[in-house]
C-alpha cells in the first residue's frame, strides 16, 4: 500500500515527500477532530469513581 501510494504521489523526491507530509497531516487531523471524538464517549475512561478517605 505505501508503495503505491509512493509511484502515485505526482514530482520527484522533494514532492513526493512534500505529499507525503500533507497526507500524514491530513490523516493526523482527521482522527483528532473526527475519529476520537466520536469514539471518546463510547471509551471507559471517563467512567472515574472516586471514593472519600476514611475518617481517622
Amino acid at each position: 500500500m505505501y508503495g503505491w501510494i509512493w509511484r502515485t504521489l505526482p514530482g520527484g523526491l522533494a514532492g513526493k515527500l512534500l505529499g507525503s507530509l500533507l497526507l500524514l497531516t491530513a490523516v493526523v487531523l482527521l482522527l483528532f477532530f473526527v475519529v476520537f471524538p466520536a469514539v471518546e464517549p463510547l471509551l471507559p475512561f471517563s467512567d472515574v469513581t472516586v471514593e472519600p478517605a476514611p475518617e481517622g
